[in-house]
This record gives C-alpha cells, structure tokens and sequence, in this order.
C-alpha cells in the first residue's frame, strides 16, 4: 500500500505471495497520479524498500526517499495504522481461492476506503472529500 500523509488516500495498491521490491514496484504502477508529482517516498527500513529496483523508480520520476529511523515505529504511524485498519476490515481471516479474487476484492476495498469510508482524523470525510475540500479552500484564499 502507498499512502498518501496529506489526505490518508490509498493511492496504490498491490497483493501477491512475497514481500519484495516487485510487489511495491506493481503499487506504484497502480497509482493514478503523474508520479513526476511524487515528492517525497517514506517507507520503514524493510528490504523490499531498499534495493535497486525501488532506487532505479525514484530516480526515474524524481522522487526523494526517507527511512524511518532504526527502531522507531512512529515515524510510519500513518502507514501502520493503515495497514491495522486493512488488516480488520479487509483481511480478518479471508481466504481468496485465488490471486485474481484477491486484486479484485482489494480493488473494491481500496475504491471503499478512498471514497466511502469516512475517517475521524479527516473531520469525518472520506480521503477524496477531505482533499477536495482542502483544495478549494487553497484556491478560495
């Protein structure tokens, strides 16, 4: 999961057996942004972050990288939160018969999470609200 601190959106996604740098690669191809805009990439220390795959994809759009310091759990609180929420609302002991279920059911969670859900940290908007909401309020200043 990639998330978006500003907005709490989920803004790429991917599932797959192993944790590695090809399944974060497959998240940043489900964004639906210019990754060009992308600033900053924060992640924790996990390997699947620091190769030179994932190192060769930032460069090419521009984007920084940041590391959680070692040991230090709260630099990802956002991230992690996430992920817990994930983990009870989507997962909480499904078994998908296969991995096409699987990307179609996180699909539809992700669409839910980002324009249905509502969330107590964004005022009780949903992530797309709360960005739209913000952003007129920019222009209107």
């Amino acid at each position: 999961m990639l998330v978006d601190l500003y907005n709490r959106e989920i803004i790429g996604h991917s599932a797959g057996q192993h944790k590695d740098a090809k399944l974060v690669q497959q998240a940043f191809a489900t964004v639906p942004y210019n990754l060009n805009n992308l600033e900053l990439f924060h992640t924790d220390r996990g390997s699947e972050f620091k190769n030179q795959l994932i190192d060769e994809a930032l460069a090419t759009f521009g984007i920084d990288r940041s590391l959680s310091d070692k040991g230090t759990p709260y630099d990802n609180a956002v991230a992690e939160a996430t992920f817990k929420t994930i983990k009870t609302e989507f997962v909480n002991g499904t078994v998908f018969s296969s991995q096409a279920e699987l990307d179609l059911e996180l699909f539809d969670y992700v669409n839910w999470f980002n324009n249905i859900r509502i969330h107590e940290s964004l005022d009780y908007l949903t992530p797309r609200e709360y960005k739209l909401h913000h952003q007129v309020e920019q222009t209107a200043i």
